[in-house]
């Protein structure tokens, strides 16, 4: 290989230095690894799993060049989701001299003269496949399928890629998100069966999230979670209430407790909006470019919210609606610009790649775990080492269970019985991620039908972060909340939990140095007040979950170290000042006192 194309073969440090878009000098770490797997197996198909923002594009272009160079192959097609990714595509490849045509339709026959080959969109290969395959067979053809899992979103599409594709002299797959939610099998793709008889995808070669992580490839990603009261009205005419995040509540109680929350109509969202505008100005003190993203479920929300985001900041957002043929433009022209917020419809999972993205607020009814885990993708996109990515979601079980496996190792499996499994990760959809990731006008309309949003209070919940949990709630605006959404844009991962870790101590401070004034009034009756004790125990709940996570420790082992040092019955028979003697005793655990 010669040194015109990427500047030599030096290798760097795991965090290289900032580049154009897949279009970096040196390779990463996990990079160089991956490219000599791949040259010592000299495989025809090679599936590369790594996480989003991890440098999948960089990889594969100098896969691509190094392939070129040998003679091994003459001709490079791209096939991506999106028409927005071909031109990324096409302009990081043209970066280190590969020239691919991203205005290449099938009607063409044969793309423009001076490029190698093309990228073309999966609905682009499906809907003429006998075309592609003579395109492939007329030469030496290298195909890299970026994002390979929509291969399977439909038995056409599978099938229209293996019959353009079968004749290729390499295939290349990419992905960030090896699952899918449906048993759909992906072409060209590997499945091993496991010891429980079920078939699953079998990588090349893998870089997850806590890899990406802990080598400050990816930013670590705080989830900033919101409950609340809200009041919606049923289609039979009967008044609702109920906590958002509640438990021990239905699931059509909690579904409608969430989009009460997400209408524009309420308090919750302008206040959730406002937070998170708090915590970019503080990531913009250090990061000045920083940019937020709200993900709203359909056009009219998003322009509510941007309506509401204007009225917060002064200035308005950039939306981007799924039926914008400007689209694509309109996030060239942000991802360069200073502009702080940005409006999607749904348009996140591999759609909207901005790097300086790092305040996200999921303002979505969408919770699967595919389109979660690409809609956090957006945000965790590392320029430079320190930076943080702040999510703002609501806090529902279901996100919080999302938020809690971000660092889950995936697999695609087929073979798996129609129910939910129990972690609940790979349930079958209703729909496919093309569907989740587009308005849809029909679902919405009639899901909105069942009931009437009535209005929605905001309150600061907790922090999720790294399998822990953070914080004791609080109020909009009150210094509990200002805690979290003031820690500084320039933390690595262990600094963030040092941080995370001592801001919950001082909050639980606060709480004690009021007590002795609580204590000093008449005396209470002798009956417990049981919400007080309620409180408490969610309190304690949390800070053993958080303390179960930083030490592996399970749950049940951490409540029965507390009762041996602190005394005193089970949680559920514990007084006031036993539980209170638990707290204080794990904060001395956190800061290191014993």
């Amino acid at each position: 290989m010669t040194e015109t194309l990427f500047g030599g073969p030096t290798l760097p440090p795991a965090y290289p230095e900032r580049a154009a878009w897949g279009t970096a000098p040196k390779l990463r770490a996990w990079q160089q690894e991956a490219l000599d797997l791949y040259f010592t197996t000299g495989p025809r198909d090679f599936l590369a799993v790594a996480t989003p923002g991890a440098g999948k594009t960089t990889f594969a272009l100098r896969v691509a060049s190094m392939l070129i160079e040998s003679g091994a192959v003459n001709r490079v097609t791209i096939v991506a989701p999106t028409d927005h990714l071909k031109r990324q595509w096409a302009d990081a490849a043209a970066k280190v001299g590969i020239a691919i045509d991203p205005n290449f339709k099938n009607s063409d026959g044969q793309h423009g003269r001076g490029f190698i080959g093309v990228a073309v969109t999966y609905a682009q290969v499906a809907s003429k496949p006998m075309l592609h395959r003579a395109k492939t067979e007329a030469a030496r053809t290298l195909v890299i399928l970026d994002e390979i899992h929509h291969g399977g979103e439909a038995l056409s599409w599978g099938d229209g890629l293996r019959e353009a594709f079968d004749p290729a002299a390499r295939r290349l797959s990419l992905t960030g998100t090896p699952f899918r939610s449906d048993t759909s099998p992906i072409p060209f793709v590997e499945y091993a069966q496991d010891r429980d008889g079920i078939r699953r995808s079998k990588a090349d070669y893998t870089y997850g999230y806590g890899n990406a992580l802990r080598d400050h490839v990816v930013r670590p990603v705080m989830f900033m979670a919101y409950s609340g009261q809200m009041r919606w009205r049923t289609s039979a005419g009967e008044e609702m209430a109920a906590s958002l995040g509640e438990a021990a509540v239905t699931k059509d109680i909690t579904s409608h407790a969430w989009r009460t929350a997400l209408n524009p109509a309420g308090e919750w969202i302008p206040a959730v909006l406002a937070g998170a505008d708090k915590r970019l100005s503080e990531v913009r003190r250090t990061v000045p470019d920083a940019g937020g993203l709200v993900i709203a479920t359909d056009h009219e929300d998003a322009r509510a919210y941007a309506g509401q985001l204007k009225r917060i900041t002064g200035e308005s957002p950039t939306v981007i609606l799924s039926d914008d043929a400007k689209a694509s433009s309109k996030i060239e022209e942000f991802t360069a610009s200073e502009k702080r917020w940005m409006v999607a419809v749904r348009m996140v999972s591999e759609g909207v790649d901005v790097p300086r993205l790092s305040v996200g607020v999921y303002a979505t009814s969408t919770s699967t775990p595919l389109f979660f885990a690409q809609a956090v993708g957006r945000f965790v996109r590392a320029r430079k080492r320190g930076e943080t990515a702040s999510v703002f979601l609501p806090s529902v079980p279901q996100l919080m269970a999302l938020a809690n496996s971000m660092e889950a190792e995936r697999d695609h499996a087929l073979d798996r019985p129609e129910k939910e499994d129990a972690d609940g990760l790979f349930n079958p959809e209703d729909s496919l991620m093309a569907e989740a990731n587009r308005e849809d006008k029909a679902s919405d309309s009639l899901t909105k039908g069942k009931f009437e949003a009535l209005d929605s209070q905001a309150s600061f919940d907790r922090v999720l972060f790294d399998g822990g949990e953070f914080g004791t709630g609080g109020e909009v605006g009150s210094e509990d909340e200002l805690d979290f959404l003031g820690i500084p844009g320039l933390l690595d991962a262990e600094q963030v939990g040092t941080l995370l870790r001592q801001r919950q101590h001082d909050q639980l401070s606060r709480k004690n140095r009021r007590s002795p004034a609580a204590e000093q009034a008449p005396a209470a009756p002798s009956v417990p007040d049981h919400r007080m004790l309620m409180d408490l125990r969610n309190e304690l709940a949390k800070n053993v979950a958080a303390w179960s996570a930083r030490t592996g420790t399970p749950h049940g082992v951490v409540h029965t170290k507390l009762r041996t040092v602190c005394g005193g019955p089970p949680v559920a028979q514990a007084n006031e000042e036993q539980l209170q003697s638990r707290l204080r005793k794990l904060q001395d655990w956190f800061i290191g006192r014993k």
